[in-house]
């Protein structure tokens, strides 16, 4: 009998268990913003900020799947730095919903466009990096004990395209 799945490779599988483990993340945001406001929403963008840089690489969402980031340039674990720019596209966003009314009207139509986008990528590209993974040279990687070697000094994915120019 020949069935038909919904998701036929285990790379859209991972993809949409990355889409999870990111909706567990802004869940616990949600949860910050509304139960705490305002000063949720300021304890929110610091946690999103740094979600990526805790744990080895790993945000509450991305333990709880078994993911975690690690920067393409050494193969360590997201940096503060790193997780701050990577999450940008959330940030911005974000950062608007903390003044009431038209902070939040601003925040929906930057935010859902730059969703779009993320997902968009996330699923077109071939290497399954989001905007945030290309801004921040990351790399998101199933954290099940085999350790990926990644070439000391690779470039930038700048450099890289500044190459084919």
């Amino acid at each position: 009998m020949d069935r038909k799945y919904l998701l036929n490779s285990p790379f859209k599988v991972a993809l949409l268990t990355r889409l999870i483990a990111k909706a567990i993340d802004l869940f616990i945001v949600l949860i910050l913003s509304i139960f705490v406001y305002p000063v949720g929403v300021i304890l929110s963008l610091i946690y999103i900020a740094v979600s990526d840089s805790l744990q080895n690489g790993q945000s509450v969402g991305k333990k709880f799947m078994g993911f975690a980031v690690i920067s393409l340039e050494d193969g360590s674990p997201c940096s503060l730095k790193q997780s701050f720019i990577r999450n940008l596209p959330i940030l911005v966003p974000l950062f608007f919903a903390i003044v009431p009314l038209w902070g939040w009207i601003i925040a929906l139509l930057l935010g859902i466009p730059l969703f779009v986008l993320e997902i968009y990528l996330l699923f077109k590209l071939d290497s399954g990096h989001r905007l945030g993974d290309v801004m921040a040279d990351t790399s998101v990687m199933a954290n099940d004990g085999h350790s990926v070697v990644v070439k000391n000094g690779k470039t930038s994915w700048f450099d890289a395209e500044a190459e084919k120019i």
